[in-house]
């Protein structure tokens, strides 16, 4: 099975998922993709260059980071499913809209198209404000699956959600199956 693993740019949530990448690529073959902005920018949670080469190290692939890179995942159905970890509100937003104007957004409508599944693992601070709609209007959508999410710190940053990013391999088996992991709501860390 080929799963392609979508990294957008929640930099602070890289490690979590570089870690959920290092268990998937034990089990499947993995067709990394990275958003034009993680694939470039180097910040306080790593350099851009190093998650390249260990992502590459890892799936013995090299990474699709442009659109016209994304775009022959659909007609040569390269995938199975596609996990998006982390998922951002930017791409939460352009994906419930329609709009594909990057590798991730590309990645994520060439998979659709297949009728294969989509798993996203959301991280976005603005989850319960700007994000809320975007996450309700893609929870309707055939073939979107959400990991399992909470607020990582309801006091100080109320309208933040994170999914559990150890619960993607279960997300993952459970799309697959066509059916979302429940319970897709978890407490709130305290």
């Amino acid at each position: 099975m080929t799963i392609g693993y979508a990294m957008c740019g929640s930099f602070c949530t890289l490690a979590d998922s570089m870690q959920a990448l290092r268990d998937l690529s034990t089990r499947y073959d993995i067709l990394p993709i990275l958003s034009e902005i993680t694939y470039s920018t180097d910040t306080r949670f790593g350099k851009a260059e190093d998650f390249i080469r260990e992502i590459q190290a890892l799936t013995g692939h090299d990474i699709i980071h442009t659109i016209p890179g994304a775009e022959p995942i659909g007609p040569k159905r390269l995938l199975d499913a596609l996990i998006v970890a982390p998922c951002t509100g930017n791409t939460l937003g352009k994906l419930n809209h329609g709009i594909t104007d990057t590798s991730v957004t590309m990645a994520v409508k060439a998979t659709l198209r297949n009728e294969r599944p989509v798993i996203l693992c959301i991280a976005t601070n603005d989850a319960l404000s700007a994000s809320y709609a975007n996450i309700g209007g893609l929870s309707t959508k055939k073939n979107l699956y959400f990991v399992p999410y909470r607020q990582d710190d309801p006091v100080k940053k109320a309208t933040s959600l994170i999914a559990d990013f150890t619960k993607i391999q279960d997300t993952l088996a459970a799309a697959l199956e066509g059916r979302q992991l429940q319970p897709v709501l978890l407490p709130a860390a305290l």
